[in-house]
């Protein structure tokens, strides 16, 4: 009997139905023949997007570059709440494996960050990614947020100019620090998601969205969509959720509010659910960001041979979730050709993968 393969679901396809193979197909390489016009838009338009998701796909990240910053504590209990969090990451993130460059700075000074900064900007290149974490003790005067290390404190505006100078095309900044809402104004960008313990910079209290935040990068359940991978965004509503449930535990008036920008033009939303909001569409990059690899994707990250695939694999993932967010605009007879081409082909690798 032949082995029946499905495709699973992603966040954005839970209402679209699971596509069955009898055996994982060869590459689906044959030229269109046209479709007719329909709501989508003209032929040509929607055959280019076909082209261009699968043309991201084929184009993978080289590498991740993560860096962890675990600021100034100002008593005992802080300094070694912080620095556990930092190291609890930087844990996570080297078991995950894959083509990543993993730092962890526990204290450093602002000329250690700055110079930090400048090596990765001489060292990475337009399709490698960043990811900086900043685990702390925050401040808000009104005008400037600050991040509180040893010595001179670095503020937002600093801190952006130092991303800014990264050539990475994907960024993210996550700033577990209280008053980190604070920085949003200074760290969004176009390709850039930027996620905040707290929705402005108002709420002053230490923070504990960076624990459950670290406990994101390392539990299954955080996977939603078990594609063995924990997208920003995933991480996001796991760590929203857990923060949520210890302020009620504790019997306790919630301190943080955390919320999300990767539109590079909003003050931040606290998206919830499985998604991106439907509104204002934040959540939509952070939903294709993968955070950090699990089980037998961590596994192949490890392998040489099997890694080119699995980036190839979560590049057409992201392509079909930028698809289905194109949707509502296409023909249902082009939706569901484009959406096959790129299932088949993600079928087709990840077979590849499990050879």
């Amino acid at each position: 009997m032949k082995r029946r393969v499905f495709v699973g679901r992603t966040p954005w396809s839970a209402g679209d139905p699971l596509v069955a193979f009898l055996k994982p197909p060869a590459f689906c390489g044959k030229r269109d023949e046209g479709v007719p016009s329909g709501p989508g838009g003209p032929p040509h338009r929607l055959l280019r997007l076909a082209s261009l998701l699968l043309l991201a796909a084929l184009s993978a990240p080289a590498a991740t570059f993560y860096v962890t910053i675990s600021g100034l504590g100002g008593e005992p209990d802080y300094d070694q709440r912080f620095k556990g969090w930092a190291n609890d990451i930087d844990s996570s993130l080297k078991k995950a494996g894959g083509d990543s460059n993993v730092i962890t700075m526990i204290a450093p000074t602002r000329e250690q960050i700055r110079a930090r900064f400048e090596a990765i900007a001489r060292d990475a290149k337009p399709s490698d990614a960043l990811v900086v974490m900043l685990i702390g003790h925050g401040t808000y005067d009104g005008v400037e947020y600050k991040f509180n290390i040893p010595g001179p404190d670095i503020g937002g505006l600093e801190l952006a100019a130092l991303l800014d100078k990264v050539p990475t095309n994907r960024q993210l900044v996550m700033n577990a620090t209280s008053c980190s809402g604070a920085s949003i104004e200074f760290l969004r960008k176009p390709n850039r998601v930027v996620i905040a313990a707290t929705k402005t910079g108002n709420e002053k209290n230490a923070t504990v969205f960076a624990r459950f935040w670290a406990e994101a990068l390392r539990d299954p359940s955080a996977d939603i969509d078990k594609n063995e991978s924990v997208s920003a965004l995933e991480a996001f509503h796991y760590a929203q959720k857990k923060t949520k449930e210890f302020f009620d535990t504790q019997k306790r008036l919630a301190t943080e509010h955390s919320v999300l920008e990767d539109t590079g033009k909003g003050s931040g939303v606290a998206t919830t659910g499985n998604g991106p909001d439907p509104e204002t569409g934040e959540g939509k990059l952070a939903s294709t960001f993968a955070l950090v690899r699990l089980g037998a994707n961590a596994a192949a990250a490890k392998d040489p041979a099997k890694k080119a695939l699995l980036d190839q694999k979560e590049q057409i993932e992201t392509a079909i979730d930028e698809l289905k967010y194109q949707k509502a605009g296409m023909a249902a007879a082009d939706y569901k050709k484009q959406l096959t081409r790129l299932l088949l082909e993600l079928s087709r690798i990840q077979a590849e993968i499990d050879k």
